[in-house]
């Protein structure tokens, strides 16, 4: 993470709204949207459009989705694409340029 974007962070964190927010989208990615998610698959529920996930290579989704692709396979429509990022967690501030280069070769090959 560059200087800049590492301030922000810290900036960020100090203000209890902000911090408030982050811990209630980490507690519905571990709740309420795995609930929905459950309830989606039980219907039969399918994502329309082409898929790409992108995740870091040293943060744990491995170790709590297991294979990450595998897990969407069923949700997934015709396209389903996804590769692990050498990054800790901000794959975005860690590997900009990585990121942007997975994204424009997906969205190029996409119809």
């Amino acid at each position: 993470m560059d200087a800049d974007a590492y301030e922000d962070y810290r900036r960020a964190i100090h203000d209890p709204a902000t911090v408030h927010a982050m811990r209630e989208a980490h507690r519905a990615g571990l709740g309420v949207d795995r609930e929905h998610d459950e309830a989606d698959r039980t219907a039969a529920r399918r994502i329309g459009c082409p898929l790409q996930l992108l995740w870091p290579t040293s943060d744990d989704m491995v170790d709590l989705y297991g294979d990450v692709l595998s897990d969407w396979r069923d949700w997934a429509g015709d396209r389903l694409d996804g590769d692990p990022i050498a990054s800790v967690h901000h794959i975005v501030e860690e590997a900009p340029e990585v990121l942007t280069t997975a994204l424009l070769e997906f969205w190029r090959s996409t119809p």
